[in-house]
């Protein structure tokens, strides 16, 4: 999902310094959120072992350019399940950044886009957890539905907000619109698959009961809310 280099460049990248602002506030609200209930340490180790993931899975996992942008997974469902919505936002802001500085800086410039693009759909999904997942039922035991609806979300947003930034650069021309289509069709391998992975990754994390009430874990992840 990283927006190659020139597809928005010029003056028309200031755009992308205010969505990454705005984004980036609201996660450091999130992140506050967390501090006021389980406090700054939690915060800070889930923010760790998101930030180390994420790095992983942009720099590790298999990548492909396809048209305007990669085409790889993100696990932003995962991550949101597992360690709450703060840590996962730090952790797919600082994981997005750390490649970007020791190992692909030609990325460095698409920051603003690339953020932009991994957290607006996260706190969609953020806020979407909120109205479809009861209060009685703890992350860990959501169904493949409510998981598949929330993956899709996710994805579904980071596919929009490329073809955004692709046709905010390049406009509508036929060559643009055949590079997004391109992209767009390549990515639906990953909307097939990662709400398959979420599940996996959820089903071999609740077998971790001796790390129940850690901080490693977000609080909703093993219990339902209160």
């Amino acid at each position: 999902m990283h927006i190659e280099p020139g597809v928005v460049d010029g003056a028309k990248l200031a755009l992308s310094y205010v969505t990454a602002a705005g984004a980036i506030g609201y996660a450091a609200k999130l992140a506050l959120d967390t501090i006021k209930v389980d406090g700054i340490v939690p915060l800070a180790v889930r923010s760790v072992i998101a930030t180390v993931l994420v790095f992983c899975f942009f720099q590790v996992f298999p990548h492909y350019p396809v048209g305007v942008s990669e085409v790889h997974l993100i696990l932003g469902t995962t991550l949101f399940l597992i360690f709450g919505a703060g840590p996962a936002a730090i952790g797919l802001a600082l994981g997005l950044l750390t490649q970007g500085l020791f190992f692909v800086p030609a990325d460095l410039p698409q920051y603003g886009m690339n953020v932009t693009t991994l957290l607006v759909p996260l706190l969609a999904v953020s806020a979407m957890a909120r109205r479809t997942i009861p209060a009685s039922t703890a992350y860990k035991d959501v169904t493949y539905g409510q998981c598949l609806a929330l993956s899709t979300a996710y994805q579904g947003g980071v596919v929009l907000w490329v073809a955004f930034w692709a046709f905010y650069g390049q406009g509508f021309g036929v060559e643009n619109l055949a590079k997004v289509g391109t992209f767009g069709a390549a990515y639906m391998t990953v909307i097939i698959i990662e709400p398959l992975l979420d599940l996996i990754i959820l089903a071999a994390a609740k077998g971790l009961h001796h790390l129940e009430g850690s901080k490693v874990f977000h609080p909703r992840f093993h219990r339902a809310a209160a």
